[in-house]
């Protein structure tokens, strides 16, 4: 650890010198600081989960995941402490991930319908996955000083990916309220007042120069506490990716 990486300006003063998508997620896995976040990972990944006892666990924040001139952002939360911790990739090794990476896989747009570690094999084709917040909160709920100190992390992401970027489908009302202000640092021009969450929301962004529009899809987030209850089904999931590639340009199957 240094000083640097322990240091709560050190998203704000390493993201914007990221020049690749690839850069940018070599400096997330570097980031310590949110103390209590870096205190639970590594905690989640000393005790671990009686069901991964044998697994080395990640224990350090999550990089997005996907290409680098995706079409489509989907953005999340925060890893899981026995999930993304765990495995080093995001909505990877969980029940959450269980249900998106079948929905895409389901529209052509993953290469298989499972997620279970690094390294097996699980491509994205023209999505890109990542999360307002890199690291692990307690009860699932970082704080507003935790999600703002991560920010410059997706601004730089998103502004990175706006050569090719189109839409974006948020998941849950945390992720909806957190991407607004990185959306407006990464280039677009967020309306006021700002687009209110919703499953099935649409807002069409346009850019601050002449770059083209975002359009932005509400969707329940992934959680069992939504899917488990069918607050959110795998047809309503489909549906709103679908219609975001579709937005995007992309093929999709179904």
């Amino acid at each position: 650890m240094t000083t640097s990486e322990s240091d709560p300006s050190y998203p704000a003063r390493q993201a914007p010198g990221a020049e690749t998508v690839a850069e940018l997620d070599a400096r997330v896995i570097d980031c310590r600081a949110c103390p209590r976040l870096v205190q639970w990972r590594e905690e989640a990944a000393r005790t671990k989960r009686r069901a991964y006892a044998d697994w080395e666990y990640w224990g350090r924040p999550v990089p997005g995941f996907g290409p680098p001139d995706a079409g489509v952002a989907i953005v999340g939360l925060a890893p899981a402490a026995h999930g993304g911790n765990r495995t080093g990739r995001m909505f990877t090794g969980d029940r959450a991930g269980d249900f998106l990476y079948a929905a895409l896989y389901d529209l052509g747009l993953a290469s298989q319908p499972t997620a279970t570690h690094r390294g097996d094999g699980l491509e994205l084709y023209g999505v890109r996955i990542t999360s307002p917040v890199h690291c692990a909160p307690p009860a699932n709920r970082p704080t507003p000083e935790e999600r703002d100190t991560c920010r410059s992390w997706l601004a730089r992401e998103l502004r990175l990916l706006r050569p090719t970027l189109r839409t974006a489908v948020v998941l849950g009302a945390f992720g909806w309220q957190a991407v607004m202000p990185a959306l407006e640092a990464a280039g677009w021009a967020v309306p006021r007042p700002r687009p209110v969450f919703g499953h099935g929301a649409r807002a069409t962004l346009r850019a601050a120069d002449d770059g083209p529009p975002l359009t932005l899809f509400g969707c329940y987030h992934v959680s069992q506490q939504n899917t488990f209850t069918g607050r959110l089904t795998p047809a309503m999931l489909r549906e709103v990716l679908g219609a975001a590639a579709g937005a995007a340009g992309l093929p999709v199957s179904g």
